[in-house]
Formats: C-alpha cells, sequence, structure tokens
C-alpha cells in the first residue's frame, strides 16, 4: 500500500468509526429507483445552460460510464477559482477519475463577470452585477435532481481558491442541502456564517501559498482569515472538541481532525508544507505562478471519502 493510499484507509477509518449510520427515511432513498426518464442522460462531459435571474449560467456536466441512471448516486459540484473556468478546474481538481470508480456525476458551474469569478461575500471578488450565485447555485441543484439520479442526501460541494470561498459560502447559506463541503487553497469570506445546522468541512492550504496566504491578509478590497483559525471557526460552529486530534503525516502533508461534533459534523484540515496556490494529487500548473503542485497525497480521493462519510440527515 503506497502511502498516498495510506492516508485515504487512515482518514476512512478515523470517519467510519464514529459510528455512521442511515435512517430508514435515507436508506430508502438509496434504494428507490428512478424513473425511465432518467435514464437517457448521455456519458462523458457535456456543455449545458441554466436560466437564471437574467443570465443564461454555463456547467459543464461530467457522467462516467459507471454511473447507474436508474439507482440514485451522489453529486460533487466543483467551482473553479477567480479567472479560471469550468474546464481548467476539470484538470486542476482530477474529480473526474473518482467519478469513473465510484459513479457519480461531477458538476463544474461557471462564474460571471470577466475574469471569471464567484460572488463569494468578498467585494473583490463580486461577478456581474452582484450576481446571486447561491440561488444559482440552488437553482442548479433543482434542475439536475429533477434531470439525474441523484441521492439528495449526498450532495457536496468543493472548489478551489474563490471557488472554495464561495463552497464556505453555500456552506453558510444552502446547508439544508449540501451535505458537506471542501476546499481548497480556499479564499474564505469573512462575513456572518449561520447554517441552519452543522456542516462537515474538509479543506487544505500550502503554507507557501502567495495568492491566499496560508496566515491571512488585511487592507485593500479584500480581508482573508488565517486558514487555521477558519477551521478553528468551523469547528466551534459545529460544536466539535476543542482541541484536534493530528492525522498521520504523508510526505510534505499533515492534518488535524475535529471530532466529537454536533450532528457528526467533523472538521477536517490539512496542512501542504511548501504547497502552493494548487490542488494535492490534481493537475500541474506552472510553479512560478501558483507555486508547487503536491502530489503527496490526492485532495479529490480524500475529500470523496470524508463525504462519503457525511450524508445529510433528513428530519
Amino acid at each position: 500500500m503506497t502511502m498516498k493510499h495510506l492516508l485515504r484507509f487512515f482518514v476512512s477509518t478515523i470517519l467510519l468509526a464514529s459510528g455512521i449510520t442511515l435512517t430508514a427515511a435515507q436508506d430508502s432513498t438509496l434504494s428507490a429507483a428512478c424513473s425511465s426518464s432518467k435514464a437517457s442522460i448521455s456519458t462523458g462531459q457535456t456543455e449545458h445552460t441554466l436560466d437564471y435571474d437574467g443570465l443564461r449560467r454555463a456547467y459543464l456536466l461530467y457522467i462516467p460510464a459507471s454511473y447507474d441512471p436508474t439507482q440514485p448516486a451522489p453529486l460533487v459540484l466543483s467551482l473553479h477559482g477567480f479567472s479560471s473556468n469550468p474546464l481548467q478546474q476539470v484538470s486542476i481538481s482530477a474529480w473526474n477519475p473518482v467519478a469513473d470508480t465510484h459513479g457519480f456525476p461531477v458538476v463544474y458551474p461557471q462564474g460571471t463577470g470577466l475574469p471569471l469569478r464567484w460572488n463569494s461575500g468578498q467585494s473583490f471578488f463580486e461577478g456581474r452585477r452582484g450576481t446571486d450565485d447561491v440561488g444559482f447555485i440552488n437553482a442548479l441543484l433543482d434542475h439536475l435532481t429533477e434531470t439525474l439520479c441523484i441521492d439528495t442526501t449526498r450532495i457536496y460541494v468543493s472548489g478551489l481558491s474563490n471557488g472554495g470561498g464561495m463552497s464556505h459560502g453555500l456552506a453558510c447559506e444552502l446547508a439544508d442541502r449540501v451535505a458537506a463541503i471542501g476546499g481548497v487553497a480556499g479564499a474564505y469570506s469573512t462575513r456572518e456564517c449561520e447554517p441552519s445546522r452543522p456542516v462537515p468541512v474538509i479543506a487544505f492550504h500550502g503554507t507557501a501559498d502567495n495568492i491566499v496566504p496560508y496566515g491571512g491578509s488585511e487592507g485593500g478590497n479584500m480581508t482573508l482569515p488565517s486558514v487555521e483559525i477558519w477551521a478553528a471557526e468551523w469547528a466551534a460552529r459545529n460544536g466539535c472538541a476543542d482541541s484536534p486530534q493530528p492525522l498521520e503525516r504523508v510526505g510534505a502533508v499533515s492534518g488535524v481532525a475535529y471530532e466529537d461534533c454536533d450532528e457528526n459534523a467533523s472538521v477536517v484540515f490539512y496542512t501542504v508544507e511548501e504547497g502552493g496556490h494548487t490542488w494535492p494529487g490534481g493537475g500541474l500548473l506552472p510553479a512560478f505562478i501558483v507555486g508547487e503542485t503536491n502530489q503527496d497525497v490526492n485532495a479529490s480521493e480524500i475529500m470523496w471519502d470524508f463525504f462519503m462519510a457525511h450524508p445529510l440527515v433528513e428530519e
């Protein structure tokens, strides 16, 4: 077993050991077959649009060949960073190979403005005319759950940089739909966050990130929190134990897990020593611009294990 797979096994063991079980309602949802009208979805990566709030919004949809259109599947949204786009996010995040293995759809929505960005709560990132991106994502989820066979207790959002900040915003405002979130090199907002329930969170951040500093930043149009403090605040918000438990180090990647949280909403935070503004285990980017891309772990694979341990518990 490689060190990369050892970390996945270690984290999965911790999460699953917490005694997660499905309610009868969830078990019924998982076993229910979808209507035949949802069985005609083409596999592969396709481009789509959705009209919302007077704008035609774009997104990429990836349906792996392993997807069973008759059985409810998890759904993962992957949000691109500032000045990036969905196609780049496909390469950067490497979510599609994880989807191939586990048979779930991945959606890559597109922000607005020039350059493209998400209105994640920072004035610097405000998209075209103050676009309601929370409303757009909510409408997109409505559309996807109508057209695909989706397990609505397993909808997850992940993102890079500004997309990570948007994931944070969605956890704050769409906690009734988003089961858990993941962030990489996230430009997280310092705005008020009062989710309707505790939301499980997993995040990765490099210590050599020169775009979204690990220790935070102040001044100008963008004030960003220290990512360690941000993670600790989520743990406090979720009612977790004060002292996080260390995770086994793999190469340059160390981590902590906040446990004993309300509604099993654990918070896991990974520090990537000398890591840049990049997605660990993902597509390589020019190091002279964004820094080094760590390959000791695969962030998407680790997120997937975390997500599967944290379904939305419907009341």
